[in-house]
């Protein structure tokens, strides 16, 4: 019997068109998911310097200017009209950072031929981890420097970046000689230097969830 007879009975009728309707409706508010806009009042207090709390206004990642594992300047520039994951790491950390380096592996597998996808690791300790230390680190796991900067700096905008910007730990400091953070967070950052997610880089559900996430903010309209 073919689909015309099939809908000559009304219940069939009434089922093939509730079944259209309901995908159709699914396709049109998958294509109009957004992810949220985060700002300095959607984090913990905790998360946030507090040089900066209560503030109402939009919150953008401020310039940075950074090193990596090439000896090239990394700078905002690098990632203009690009969306991308950044977190904090040190390459001699024996817990997290292996987890997190191998995940952000993957992001980089899985996004490998996507020219608007970025990856940007910035390591906490560096006054130890120096180019040479952030070539063979990038080596070791992987890294195509076109996609995934793996970079150094100066030690007080590393640790401002990490607090003003990027929200990605609790304890306050100064970043001197004895300040020290540690994050597992995964941060996704759009095309207009938002914050759009926080994700734990350790846990694989979260993982995916990036990974979805990502997929959602590249279908967003301009």
């Amino acid at each position: 019997m073919n689909l015309l007879k099939k809908l000559k009975h009304p219940l069939s009728t009434i089922l093939f068109f509730t079944v259209s309707t309901g995908i159709l409706l699914y396709v049109l508010v998958s294509l109009n998911t957004k992810l949220p806009i985060y700002n300095a009042t959607d984090f913990n207090a905790k998360l946030v310097d507090v040089s900066m709390h209560g503030s109402l206004e939009k919150h953008t990642i401020a310039n940075f200017n950074l090193v990596n594992q090439n000896n090239e300047k990394i700078t905002q520039e690098n990632y203009r009209n690009k969306i991308y994951i950044a977190d904090f790491f040190f390459t001699r950390c024996p817990t997290i950072c292996p987890i997190m380096a191998n995940n952000m592996k993957k992001l980089q597998d899985e996004f490998l031929n996507e020219e608007d996808i970025m990856l940007l690791s910035i390591s906490v300790t560096p006054e130890m981890d120096s180019v040479p230390v952030l070539k063979e680190y990038s080596k070791r796991h992987g890294a195509i420097a076109a996609k995934w900067n793996i970079t150094t700096g100066d030690k007080k905008h590393i640790y401002n970046l990490a607090r003003k910007s990027y929200f990605a730990v609790v304890d306050q400091g100064d970043g001197g000689f004895q300040d020290f953070i540690h994050t597992p967070n995964f941060t996704l950052i759009d095309k207009k230097r938002r914050i759009r997610g926080v994700y734990d880089g350790t846990d694989n559900k979260q993982l995916a969830r990036l990974i979805a996430d990502i997929k959602t903010l590249q279908n967003e309209s301009p």
